[in-house]
């Protein structure tokens, strides 16, 4: 396989491309194919640090990590982190470049990075035995196909077959198929190659008639009936839609290794990013983890985090308008372990000038630590490493915010007022023995009998977590075809599925 390469698009957001684009990447590298994953424009406020300081998409660094490659800017050119419903922040290849309006980008810069885009997949195809490209939204998004560079523009240009995934269970999946196929133009369709269902619950068999009459309708196969499977969601989110309460992995609490458990609190700011920083506290047995945007759900917590933002002035707004100000600065008077991160770190501090991101100049912050905040226009993109509660740790960093910390103990980059900490990176929750570390004082704190278990390795769970994603497309997916398509192409003579495109 050489140059080989496949766009995964989906009937819908959320329809499971990110998955599907891992566990395709995740099955080709256990074949010995040297794959990599792509895509062109990824609208996210989860994004990651690569090696050489470029932002990209977490989803993008979570696929990487499925092909066992280092990420880079090249597999995710467009990176677009919204500021608000009309305007987003754009980032090439790695560097923020600029806000921009949704008319401003559909309306002409978009189809002006189309060049740069294609010159990274060439790169990447140039480099690689495969490329998995991921879509975005639906590839049948008729008002925006003009300036398309992440879905059919890319396909067209790059000449890749389209394999189309649709969320079973949802509903609809057969006339999403079929309308998907049937809007778009005689040479959009002759790359759409077939389908692949996920999140399918129950007996294949009963399935099968619908996914023949299809066939008989479309002249398009189906690849693969992908079954429903908790906890494999990977590092995505598309756009502002956000689950308040269901961001993290659909994961069962394991019992706890000691006595009790403990229970964090994640604070559902506004523009909320990298929501992914809690993940590994999820992954330890007897850690709880649930969204909250009441006050009166803090009193239980034993760790209350507040999360980056893309907006730290709004979200310091809306902590004050929902009473959660109140509360944190209550629950930090009497000594209630709290952790802000990026954004959440910034807004406990004594004041913020901003200049550069909401545009409101001086505003007060929590006053919860010695912390004041002045944003640059220049982002601060790094990966940092050090020590920390007597562990080593690293983490990425992710701000315009400059933090000059003028008291308290320190703490990573930022600093600690008693059971208070704050720091601007990313990511350090991920360290192990760090994170045991920081949950035992959580522990100590809140009077909880609660012990990390000795042996819980985040990198590992991941990796098991992509073995899955791999397993699924081995077992589930007609993986000789799948090869075939991703060598050869989408299968010549595809019939036209009327009315088409419209004109």
């Amino acid at each position: 396989m050489t140059g080989g390469g496949l766009l995964v698009a989906g009937t819908t957001s959320d329809a499971g491309k990110s998955v599907v684009t891992a566990g395709i990447c995740r099955w080709l590298v256990r074949q010995g194919v040297k794959v990599a994953p792509f895509k062109a424009q990824n609208m996210s406020l989860n994004s990651f640090v690569t090696r050489e300081g470029a932002e990209i998409g977490r989803a993008q660094a979570m696929q990487a990590q499925a092909c066992r490659v280092e990420p880079t800017a090249l597999m995710n050119p467009v990176l677009l982190k919204p500021g608000g419903e009309q305007s987003s922040q754009v980032v090439l290849l790695g560097k923020p470049v600029g806000e921009l309006s949704a008319r401003g980008y559909h309306g002409g810069r978009q189809q002006q990075l189309l060049g740069t885009v294609l010159e990274c997949l060439a790169e990447l195809r140039g480099t690689y035995d495969a490329v998995i490209c991921e879509g975005a939204g639906s590839p049948a998004e008729i008002n925006l196909r003009r300036t398309d560079i992440v879905n059919m523009g890319i396909a067209r240009n790059a000449g890749l077959p389209v394999l189309v995934v649709g969320d079973i269970d949802r509903g609809g999946v057969f006339a999403s198929f079929y309308g998907t196929v049937a809007l778009l133009s005689r040479q959009d369709q002759e790359l759409i190659a077939g389908f692949l269902v996920n999140k399918f619950r129950g007996d294949v068999s009963l399935l099968e008639p619908g996914l023949d009459m299809l066939h008989d309708l479309t002249g398009r196969r189906t690849y693969g009936v992908l079954p429903f499977r908790h906890g494999l969601g990977i590092d995505e989110e598309d756009g502002l839609r956000i689950s308040l309460r269901g961001a993290v992995r659909e994961s069962e609490v394991s019992s706890p290794f000691g006595e009790d458990v403990l229970r964090v609190a994640v604070c559902a700011v506004p523009l909320m990013s990298n929501f992914t920083d809690v993940d590994a506290l999820a992954a330890e047995p007897g850690v709880v983890v649930r969204f909250v945007d009441r006050p009166e759900e803090l009193a239980d917590a034993d760790l209350v985090v507040v999360p980056g933002t893309r907006g730290t002035v709004r979200a310091l707004e809306w902590l004050r308008e929902r009473g959660l100000a109140r509360a944190l600065v209550r629950r930090a008077d009497e000594g209630r372990p709290i952790l802000g991160i990026c954004g959440g770190f910034q807004l406990l501090g004594e004041h913020i000038e901003d200049d550069v991101e909401s545009r409101r100049g001086q505003v007060e912050g929590l006053g919860v630590l010695p912390v004041r905040v002045r944003f640059a226009r220049e982002k601060t993109l790094t990966r940092p490493v050090g020590e920390a509660l007597g562990e080593p740790v690293e983490g990425y960093e992710i701000h315009h915010g400059v933090a000059e910390v003028t008291g308290g103990e320190p703490f990573l980059d930022g600093c600690r007022v008693g059971r208070t900490w704050g720091t601007h990176w990313h990511g350090s929750l991920e360290s192990d023995g760090f994170r045991r570390a920081f949950l035992r004082e959580v522990a100590a704190a809140a009077g909880r009998r609660f012990v990390p278990a000795p042996d819980t390795s985040f990198a590992a769970l991941r990796e098991e977590q992509l073995d899955r994603l791999g397993d699924l497309i081995e077992q589930h997916a007609d993986t000789d075809a799948l090869g075939r398509l991703i060598e050869s192409g989408a299968p010549q003579g595809l019939p036209f599925i009327p009315p088409g495109a419209p004109a």
